[in-house]
């Protein structure tokens, strides 16, 4: 087993992959971070709002007034940085802390996609993705024709789990038996031109819908190894994802996993886009200066191999925490985020918190427009952790403002995919004596239905 690992290690493939990825990934990031601030993002979601949901652990990252725009120019400029491949290490460092910041700032915003951005960053720190085809390659006057095998097989994985873990969490009675939440999301999009009204409303197409995007997701990372049906799963790729794209707002996650799976192809391929870049850039008048070639060696290789297997066994088991708490996953959401569920569930949640005075046995109720956006109120009236640092949030507000002593109490109700409403939160419990912790919570009413599946 060692012998064949440590051939494995020493094997050396084509550095131009992992060169077209780089600049693939660089260019994504980019046009997203500028799209972003197009937007009016920043100010819609960190600057205006009076409150920041954090992350356990995290709460000390959060927006930093007008200095955030400073951190998201220094997430563009790196990810230029990284296309270009000049000052490579150093841009690939600061792309991954800058643009972790930025998703660590308001819970708010989690996205699956946010947080494979962050893995594939940190994977690239310790990854040759400027040995070739790279600026750092004209000041350093030198050139890898050819890298270690294992770090294109890294990126291949990375990419592999999100897919294969999004199937797995697809294998469930609601997704598959139920068409949801796909029953509740396709017939709103009536106004799509010749299917707007007639498939988006048909109950035979929602499942088709349901079952064809497990299976996708099964086995699209086999099916992009397996050199004989590569093109096909690629073709498969395009079309999956940017139909995806036109059904839901989902951003740049399409075209980056567009981009991505480009990875899965032979060396060949990838020289000819580099050669497609090259002759784009002849019209600029910007032609290659020849450099001198030279053997790529790791002076850390099993160091860096070693993380990189810690790495990925964290990645394997992350997503199946979830086992370590009762009851159901959809219901509860203890283990469900970085877990690569994609779109499984609707909820739409009610939470009317009570602040009361037990001394004199007196209440309020809190307008939560307040405190909060409509977005920020949509995600925390149906997450636990976003319900309980609220009322944490509330309590020191309200103490500040004199009214001592206060109990919280919230009058919560959620519905899930399309089931009708239930109570959500035990009202009876002051959720200012209650903490985040890795602990169950023992205050989440119990789910009276039953989805089954992994």
């Amino acid at each position: 087993m060692l012998k064949h690992l440590k051939s494995y290690c020493n094997q050396q493939v084509s550095a131009a992959p992992l060169a077209v990825f780089r600049i693939g990934f660089g260019l994504m990031m980019l046009i997203s971070i500028i799209r972003f601030w197009s937007y009016g993002w920043i100010e819609k979601l960190y600057l205006d709002p009076k409150f920041h949901f954090s992350y356990f652990g995290f709460e000390w990252v959060k927006p930093i007034g007008d200095w955030t725009y400073l951190v998201f120019i220094i997430c563009g400029l790196s990810a230029l940085f990284v296309a270009l491949g000049l000052k490579y290490r150093l841009a690939i460092i600061l792309f991954f802390l800058s643009f972790t910041y930025i998703e660590l700032m308001d819970k708010t915003t989690y996205l699956n996609h946010y947080y494979f951005i962050s893995l594939v960053s940190f994977l690239m720190i310790v990854l040759p993705a400027n040995a070739y085809y790279s600026i750092d390659n004209l000041i350093n006057k030198k050139q890898y024709l050819n890298i270690p095998k294992w770090t294109v097989d890294s990126i291949k994985l990375l990419l592999g789990l999100v897919y294969f873990y999004a199937g797995l969490a697809k294998l469930n009675s609601d997704w598959l038996f139920k068409a949801m939440p796909l029953k509740i999301w396709l017939p709103s999009k009536y106004d799509l031109p010749f299917i707007g009204e007639n498939l988006m409303q048909q109950e035979w197409f929602h499942f088709a819908m349901s079952w064809s995007g497990m299976l996708y997701d099964l086995f699209i990372p086999f099916l992009l190894l397996y050199k004989r049906t590569r093109t096909y799963a690629f073709v498969l790729v395009v079309f999956f994802h940017v139909f995806t794209r036109v059904l839901f707002p989902i951003g740049m996650f399409p075209y980056i996993m567009i981009i991505g799976s480009l990875v899965f192809f032979d060396p060949k391929v990838h020289h000819k886009i580099i050669r497609s870049i090259q002759k784009f850039l002849k019209l600029f008048s910007i032609s290659p200066k020849p450099v001198a070639t030279a053997t790529f060696n790791y002076a850390n290789q099993k160091l860096i191999v070693s993380g990189l297997v810690v790495f990925f066994v964290i990645q394997l088991l992350m997503p199946f925490r979830y086992v370590l708490y009762p009851s159901e996953l959809f219901w509860r959401e203890e283990g469900y985020r970085f877990s690569w569920r994609v779109m499984l569930m609707e909820k739409r949640g009610y939470a009317n918190f009570k602040v009361v005075n037990p001394d004199k046995n007196t209440y309020f109720y809190v307008d939560n427009t307040d405190f909060l956006s409509s977005f920020q109120e949509k995600q925390m009236s149906t997450q636990p952790d976003f319900i309980l640092e609220y009322a944490h949030f509330l309590g020191e507000q309200f103490k500040a403002q004199g009214h001592e002593p206060i109990e919280i109490y919230v009058e919560s109700y959620v519905a899930l995919n399309g089931r009708r409403s239930q109570p959500y939160i035990d009202p009876d419990v002051d959720l200012l004596k209650q903490y985040e912790s890795f602990q169950p919570k023992s205050w989440i009413l119990p789910f009276k239905d039953e989805i089954k599946g992994l």
